[in-house]
């Protein structure tokens, strides 16, 4: 079975088929889940892309330190070392008021508890510096919350109903 026939509701209530009229969904969340659990990563990963290039939702690096304040441990860690394969620890030394992180890595790869010494403000200006050095930072991150789509209930009703008007209209 196609994933799309797994959530057509959901794709009559965005695209405005069925009742003839795009509502606003009632529970994006829920609606999230529903397609994650059904949807391929590449799918997941574009919609995510979408919600943090959106010129709806907050810009990605603000998006990025909301999501790393809500993530474990482990979760943090993945993100920042997807940030650090775009930036590079040299350049991170180089990022004021960031010198000092770049002592942390070992190996060129962050640990759980090297990422818990990390702040979110810390996280979005290492966001901002790889967005401007390597713009497709976002689908690299956007991968990385395929992978943990539970976290983007954090990112809030306007990102997530971004994301799946973009899945669900690129079948």
């Amino acid at each position: 079975m196609n994933w799309m026939n797994a959530v057509e509701d959901i794709l009559q209530r965005y695209s405005g088929q069925g009742s003839g009229t795009a509502a606003a969904p009632d529970d994006p969340h829920q609606d999230f889940q529903e397609v994650t659990q059904a949807a391929p990563p590449n799918v997941i990963a574009n919609g995510i892309s979408q919600a943090f290039r959106s010129n709806q939702t907050p810009p990605f690096p603000e998006m990025l330190a909301n999501l790393f304040s809500h993530s474990n441990p482990d979760q943090r860690a993945g993100l920042l070392n997807q940030l650090l394969k775009s930036v590079g620890p040299g350049t991170l030394a180089a990022i004021p008021g960031l010198a000092g992180l770049s002592s942390l890595l070992t190996g060129g790869t962050m640990t759980p508890e090297q990422a818990s010494q990390i702040s979110p403000s810390e996280v979005q200006q290492m966001a901002t510096h790889a967005e401007r050095q390597n713009p497709s930072v976002v689908e690299q991150v956007s991968s990385f919350y395929a992978q943990h789509p539970e976290l983007m209930k954090v990112a809030g009703s306007l990102a997530l109903t971004v994301a799946l008007q973009h899945m669900l209209k690129h079948r």
